[in-house]
């Protein structure tokens, strides 16, 4: 049982009889009434998606699916293929399970958390940080300190972040792969 408190994106519950991976969950308090997590979830079968409202104190059934750590390999066209870590097996990833803004996030070798029902995978857990290459951004300007005249840049994935002034064409950020925001240079 998973209480409604320890939801998380990704996470795959048993609601209702299907199985559902969450898509998004929101803890809501307004005054003096009692808080409650608005949670959106996906059905495995049907792809619906639901809003479920869940009490602080509700639990839902855990779902068990295969959890295996496998390494983004490329994509071709909106699907993307991933190595399976211990068999080496080309496991393709649909772009509903893998957005085009999640694969951004994604260079070649990188690892991640893909669940697996009936050997098709139907959820991707990202790692926290990613560290890019900034392939493109307006020169650093003299005399700009750390402060909130950020510009924009683009990365060697083709995601386009806010940065520091002082940070060059070349260097490496980490990337918050929860927010996008830009979180430290990486020396």
């Amino acid at each position: 049982m998973i209480r409604a408190s320890d939801l998380s994106k990704g996470l795959a519950v048993n609601h209702e009889g299907e199985i559902h991976i969450v898509v998004d969950t929101q803890h809501v308090a307004k005054g003096n009434k009692r808080s409650y997590y608005q949670t959106k979830l996906k059905g495995l079968k049907s792809g619906r998606l639901i809003n479920v409202r869940l009490r602080t104190s509700d639990e839902l059934d855990d779902a068990f699916l295969d959890k295996k750590t496998m390494q983004y390999s490329y994509s071709s066209g909106r699907e993307h293929h991933f190595m399976d870590m211990d068999t080496y097996e080309d496991v393709l990833v649909p772009p509903d399970v893998l957005d085009d803004q999640g694969v951004l996030y994604l260079k070649s070798g990188a690892t991640c958390e893909v669940m697996l029902h009936d050997g098709q995978s139907v959820s991707i857990t990202l790692p926290n940080t990613v560290d890019l290459e900034i392939t493109e951004t307006t020169p650093a300007i003299k005399g700009a300190t750390a402060t909130n005249q950020n510009k924009d840049a683009t990365l060697e994935t083709g995601l386009k972040v806010r940065i520091p002034p002082f940070i060059n064409q070349g260097e490496f950020v980490r990337i918050d792969t929860r927010s996008g925001e830009y979180v430290e240079r990486v020396k």
